[in-house]
């Protein structure tokens, strides 16, 4: 076994030497992907698809890596990433190189292998698809998830209808049965509908199986010709559905190690007529088992306990089996290895018995093969059956018994023997005595060699000489000549080998190595002679079938030789294309059982027994071109009639006529390397080659010299062209050129129009401007005027401002003078005031001592009260003064805001008043002064009449002490300032605080008092100046 790793190789070889898969397991090649990362792992494949034609496959892993894997030409391409795992594949649609992938994300694209580019992209599903099925024209496909399924139109890509169910019942599978117009429905409650695909009629419903055998369906599988259901899921029986009857008609047991069916499908066979018989059955266990449904016999088995498949698929001609195994990796499998038990020919039907030599013949050493079989006795007695034995003596010596034993335990007398009671080979085991009787070697090493050697030069252009439609039959066919060319030279010069050859590879496409030993085999021994003559016809071998022609026929013979007709024209056709021109296929594989079985003088005598049985129509025949139309077509023959008159031409013709005494024996192909082949005059042909060398090489000079020439003759047509065209651009340009010359002119006298009414509007603008302009000019000069005359009364209210500042500011000054020497003063007077208390106080101290208790308490009573009133009366006068100075104060205010009003009507008139009024307040404050001088100089000297007055009290105080209390009641009375200084000093200490603090609260109050007046000068003042700026004001 073989095992190959991807890695990170885009493409490559599958294998690389020829696999040969072990009969046990039947394994072609283990494939595998595995990273080369730093820690290396492998990338497990998901899903596997076959393409039509079974020979490609294309294999999903579960990083959306899609290779595909040609099995033909053994290569292996990676044709898209697609980036997540991918749950679904298809590779059969109608376009042969594109594929549908269903995706992680619920999606479906359709990808092309050889562009390597999204064709489309389908959406559609909310659940992972599982199943895609491909109609079997390609042009429709169904997807199938769990929850629904669509179908889609491959042409354009969209889709036509959608199944949608309930959830309760869900889908298991959705598919098209083969070769037909129906769709199978298959639901998780066991119910299968079927469907018409272009209307999606319901066609029927298969009734609900037995309830002694009722299963679960899990997986299904139908037969090539869609007769035939097979469903299974979680037990080990299997049902089978006739679905022509509708019914369920048997029901298969597996062995007690299944229990349950993961996946069913039917192995085809070429020879079945697509009523499959074989069902590979995928079980629990990993294990896939393959059984005869007929039968019931199991067959084979792939996969094992330890290595166990999770998924597998057939491909559609049944040779080979993808399966993945749960490791990942991906097995193919050779289903021919795997039955090659199985496809064992029968046993003959008719037994011998052999006897010795009549020297040797005893009846002791008699050995006898007795069996019971069937004989046919002729063509018109097949339906006859008949048990019977035969007895024969064997007249001849053992070496031809062992002459006529074939491989694979077959003998050529008995196949004869068959052939003559059938007419031909069985259909299903035609290939396999064909390998018999030819004995073929099957040289795998050597045809590689040839294979490797690539394509042969005399056949590069063999689809320009050969237009055949399938690509894959021209490359089997090419591969085969090139084969043939490198195996002997004389091949590559003979014009009607692809003829020869066609019909072979036709019939052998899909195994090259047998098809290439079929024609090497038929050239050794049925074309012996042919090359002789080269490169003419084998004029030997013509000679012959014209005579035996002349011997059997003479008349038609000389209808040939009036009508110019040669053995060119009636042989060599039949022969060159070995009757593939003048027969059907199935004419012509019952032709060539019996030529392969036979002498191969066979062939030869076949061509004269075509011309014999066709002697009417040929006959008639008077043209040249009638006999080639007749040699190169088909034409109303029974081929059993040709083939009995070839064996009754091969039994009459005499012996010096017959080919077989000119034609050796059959020889098979030698094992391990393939013959030398030189039969053909090798002068010629290496005339020829060096000819066709030289000729080759003159016709590259040749070529070259052609494509030199024509280089030059395309850069003369160019550069004739580029002239040509220039010209052409500069006639265009001229004519472009007087046409715009042409518009100029009339653009210009257009412009000169339009110039001229452009002056007269400009004058008439100009004049309008002029006429505006002035206007703003007197507009602006009167603002201008209006501005400066604002200004200049902006600049008098300043200035008034400034004067009324100034002034204020002298009067604050002068008034902050005069308040500081009143207060030095009053601190003088205070001063003295407080000696003259202390004076007192001491007096009274010493006048206390001597005055009694009694009349000093009394005295001390009259005096605080007389005292009291006096300072109450104090306090009343200074009230009363202070709301004179308070009421004076409100009065300035008030003539200060009525004359700043009447300032913003005539300022010079309130000028003038204010000089007025100043002038008056300086007068009534020099008249104040005078008046304080006054009293301060009469408070000064009534303090001294005081002081002295205390001092002679206080001398004669003892003596006179009444008259001294009436003294002082007259003075009281009559200078009451002198008795309120005298009762000052006898004041209690609150009084004096009282009064002290009354004198700071005056001297704070004033300059507060001073402040106020100024925030209310400012602020008349703003307002005046905010009505000074109003239109209208300044208009009044």
């Amino acid at each position: 076994m073989q095992s190959t790793d991807l890695g990170n190789k885009e493409s490559g070889k599958i294998w690389h030497r020829k696999p040969s898969p072990a009969t046990r397991d039947g394994i072609i090649v283990n494939i595998i992907h595995s990273t080369s990362d730093y820690h290396p792992k492998v990338l497990r494949f998901l899903n596997v698809a076959f393409d039509g034609t079974g020979d490609c496959l294309i294999a999903g892993d579960h990083q959306g890596n899609i290779y595909v894997f040609d099995l033909c030409g053994n290569r292996f391409n990676l044709v898209q990433r697609t980036a997540q795992a991918c749950t679904a594949l298809a590779f059969n649609l109608r376009r042969k190189s594109e594929f549908l992938v269903a995706l992680a994300d619920y999606s479906i694209k359709c990808f092309d292998t050889v562009t390597k580019e999204l064709v489309s992209w389908m959406r559609g599903h909310e659940s992972s698809v599982f199943s895609i099925s491909v109609h079997a024209s390609g042009k429709y496909a169904i997807t199938t998830s769990s929850d629904t399924a669509q179908l889609w139109d491959l042409d354009t890509f969209q889709r036509k209808r959608k199944l949608n169910i309930r959830q309760s019942v869900g889908i298991q599978k959705v598919f098209f049965l083969p070769l037909s117009n129906t769709i199978l429905s298959c639901f998780k409650d066991n119910s299968i509908f079927a469907w018409e695909c272009d209307t999606l009629f319901c066609k029927y419903q298969l009734p609900a199986p037995p309830e002694s055998s009722s299963i679960l369906y899990k997986v299904f599988a139908v037969t090539r010709d869609g007769r035939i259901l097979a469903a299974g899921g979680k037990s080990n029986h299997l049902h089978l559905w006739c679905l022509e009857a509708r019914q369920l008609f048997r029901i298969i047991q597996m062995p007690t190690k299944v229990r349950a069916i993961r996946h069913l499908e039917f192995l085809p066979d070429s020879f079945d007529a697509g009523s499959n018989q074989v069902l590979g059955v995928l079980s629990q266990d990993g294990i896939m088992r393959f059984i005869n449904t007929q039968t019931c016999k199991l067959l084979f088995e792939i996969g094992s306990l330890d290595e166990g498949i999770s998924s597998s698929v057939i491909s559609p001609h049944g040779r080979y089996i993808a399966s993945i195994l749960e490791n990942g990796s991906l097995n193919i499998y050779s289903v021919q290895t795997l039955t090659k038990e199985i496809n064992k020919p029968p046993p003959p039907l008719v037994k011998v018995i052999e006897d010795l030599p009549k020297n040797k013949l005893s009846s002791s050493d008699l050995k006898m093969k007795v069996t019971s079989g069937r004989v046919q006795q002729s063509a018109k007695s097949r339906e006859s059956k008949i048990q019977t034995r035969i007895l024969k003596q064997d007249l001849t010596s053992n070496f031809e018994s062992k002459k006529n034993e074939l491989p694979d335990g077959l003998n050529k007398k008995r196949l004869q023997i068959l052939l003559k009671g059938y007419g031909e080979y069985p259909t299903k085991y035609r290939m396999f005595i064909w390998r018999s009787l030819l004995q073929l070697p099957e040289n795998h090493t050597a045809f590689s060699s040839l294979i490797d050697k690539g394509t042969h030069v005399a056949f590069l252009n063999l689809q320009k000489k050969y237009p055949i439609k399938s690509r894959k039959l021209l490359r089997v066919l090419q591969r085969t000549l090139s084969a043939l060319a490198h195996w002997s030279v004389i091949f590559s010069d003979t014009p009607y080998l692809p003829l020869l050859a066609f019909p072979f590879v036709k019939l052998f496409q899909n195994n090259q190595l047998i098809c290439f030993e079929v024609i090497a085999t038929l050239i050794m021994n049925w074309c012996q002679h042919w090359f002789e003559y080269f490169p003419n016809p084998p004029i030997n071998i013509l000679s012959m079938i014209e005579n035996v022609l002349a011997f059997h026929d003479k008349e038609l013979l000389q209808h040939f030789i009036d009508h110019d007709i040669t053995s060119q024209l009636y042989a060599w056709p039949l022969l060159e294309t070995v009757f593939s021109e003048v027969l059907t296929r199935e004419e012509w594989l019952k032709l060539f059982d019996n030529i392969f079985s036979n002498h191969p003088s066979f062939l030869l005598m076949t061509v004269v027994a075509y011309n014999i049985c066709s002697r009417a129509p040929l006959l008639n025949c008077n043209l040249k071109d009638d006999f080639e139309f007749f040699f190169h077509h088909r034409n109303n023959l029974d081929i059993n009639v040709v083939i009995r008159q070839v064996y009754h031409l091969m039994e009459t013709t005499p012996t010096a006529i017959h080919p077989d005494s000119m034609l050796h024996v059959f020889v098979a192909l030698t094992k391990g390397q393939y013959p030398v082949f030189n039969q053909y005059p090798k002068f010629i042909v290496d005339y020829q080659t060096q000819e066709r060398e030289r000729i080759r090489n003159d016709e590259l000079d040749y070529l070259r010299e052609r494509q030199t020439v024509e280089d030059m003759q395309a850069e003369v047509d160019q550069q004739r062209v580029e002239d040509e065209a220039w010209y052409q651009k500069q006639e265009l340009l001229r004519k472009a050129e007087e046409t715009r010359r042409e518009m100029l002119l009339q653009e210009e006298e257009k412009m000169i129009q339009q110039r001229q009414r452009l002056a007269a509007v400009k004058r008439e603008l100009k004049i309008k401007e002029m006429h505006l302009q002035d206007a703003v000019r007197r507009r602006f000069l009167k603002l201008q005027q209006d501005q400066r005359e604002m200004e200049l009364r902006r600049l008098d209210d300043e200035i008034g401002r400034k004067n009324l500042t100034q002034n204020q500011e002298a009067v604050a000054k002068e008034m902050r003078a005069d308040a500081d020497a009143y207060r030095r003063k009053v601190d003088l007077e205070e001063h003295m005031f407080h000696k003259l208390i202390e004076a007192g106080e001491m007096q009274s101290q010493k006048t206390q001592k001597v005055m009694e208790e009694n009349l000093a308490k009394a005295e001390q009573a009259c005096l605080n009260t007389d005292w009291k009133i006096q300072s109450l009366h104090k306090q009343n006068c200074d009230d009363l003064q202070r709301n004179k100075c308070y009421q004076e104060v409100a009065k300035l205010l008030r003539e200060n805001r009525r004359k700043e009003i009447e300032l913003l009507n005539a300022m010079v008139e309130e000028e003038a008043k204010k000089r007025k009024e100043a002038e008056g307040k300086e007068f009534d404050l020099r008249s104040a002064k005078k008046a304080s001088a006054l009293s301060d100089a009469s408070r000064k000297c009534f303090l001294k009449q005081e002081i002295n007055a205390a001092i002679e009290h206080a001398d004669h105080l003892c003596h006179k002490e009444k008259s001294r209390f009436q003294n002082e009641q007259e003075d009281s009375s009559c200078l009451p300032r002198t008795s309120q200084l005298n009762d000052t000093s006898e004041m209690d200490p609150s009084t004096q605080i009282s009064l002290n603090r009354r004198a700071v609260e005056w001297d704070t109050s004033g300059p507060n008092l001073i402040k106020k007046v100024r925030n209310l000068r400012q602020r008349l003042t703003a307002q005046a100046r905010h009505r000074c700026q109003t239109p209208h004001l300044l208009a009044t």
